[in-house]
């Protein structure tokens, strides 16, 4: 099965100027949420549509093809509800993804990645950790980021496996991930790193564990401020930034793949957001694939 191909109505949303359309911001989990909170806060006017696609998260044990797959659906779906500027809030989506995406959506896009150039702007050693999944760091978008902005600074790639896991279902403290951040960690700051990349948007929600292991031996970047102004600015060009201000920030409307309660749990704990997380089917060709591919087996 196809994706679905955004309605009509969706090019005069980007091209007429209807500022008052909602923003979509999608990840392949909760992560994104980081990158909305940062939204929130720069564009407190703003209405937000966020996707998780938790039913396939995390997207960086994934092939490209599947991320690609996905990242244009649920991109189109979100087009499809009349969204007026897509943040793929997600490194490995965007490290995959989002020349394609940007390609065949007919509405402005902000993707994210790894602070390479503000470590290595930052780092007095020369050394920077980042911690990102598997298939940012392989990918031609993150090598090339250490192509240009890593002549003179040596950054130590640290795959976080198991960490988006971790805050899939909530936890960003206990004991085990405690250990699991340690053995990333340590090494780092054995090799004399000052500078550590985010490079999952799911890992600033571990940056109290990160600090009690590390204390103030490391310089966190997070680029999800940074995300937040450049879509203001690519609002302001295209002429969408919203005209009315709003009595109090609209709250986010929360969809998920799967039965999104984690996703409700997460908001209300770490961004004191009470609100329903509706379940929603996007299919995709990889995705109606595998359910025929199951059927026959």
């Amino acid at each position: 099965m196809p994706a679905p191909s955004p309605s009509p109505t969706v090019c005069s949303v980007a091209a007429g100027a209807a500022s008052q359309a909602p923003i979509g911001i999608f990840d392949s989990g909760l992560g994104g949420l980081s990158v909305l909170r940062a939204v929130r806060a720069q564009l407190p006017d703003e209405a937000l549509l966020y996707v998780a696609d938790s039913l396939y998260a995390p997207y960086g044990e994934r092939d490209d093809d599947f991320i690609a797959d996905r990242t244009l659906a649920i991109g189109a779906w979100l087009a499809a509800q009349g969204a007026k500027a897509l943040v793929v809030a997600c490194n490995t989506a965007t490290a995959q993804s989002i020349a394609l995406v940007r390609d065949k959506l007919p509405i402005p896009l902000v993707g994210v990645e790894p602070g390479v150039k503000p470590a290595a702007l930052q780092s007095k050693s020369r050394v920077a950790g980042v911690l990102a999944t598997q298939a940012t760091l392989r990918s031609a978008r993150f090598q090339g980021l250490l192509e240009r902005y890593a002549a003179d600074c040596r950054f130590l790639c640290q795959p976080g496996h198991g960490l988006v896991q971790a805050v899939e279902r909530c936890d960003v403290g206990s004991a085990e991930l405690r250990a699991l951040l340690r053995s990333y960690l340590e090494p780092m700051l054995d090799a004399g790193a000052d500078t550590l990349v985010l490079g999952c948007t799911h890992y600033p929600f571990l940056d109290a564990a990160i600090r009690d292991i590390v204390g103030e031996r490391l310089a966190l970047i997070d680029t999800s401020v940074a995300i937040a102004r450049q879509l203001e600015r690519v609002l302001e060009q295209h002429g969408l930034r919203s005209a009315t201000p709003a009595a109090r920030p609209p709250l986010p409307r929360f969809y998920s793949t799967d039965d999104g309660v984690r996703q409700r749990q997460l908001a209300a704990t770490l961004l004191q957001i009470e609100a329903a997380v509706e379940q929603v089917l996007i299919s995709s060709p990889r995705t109606c694939a595998a359910a025929r591919d199951s059927q026959v087996a």
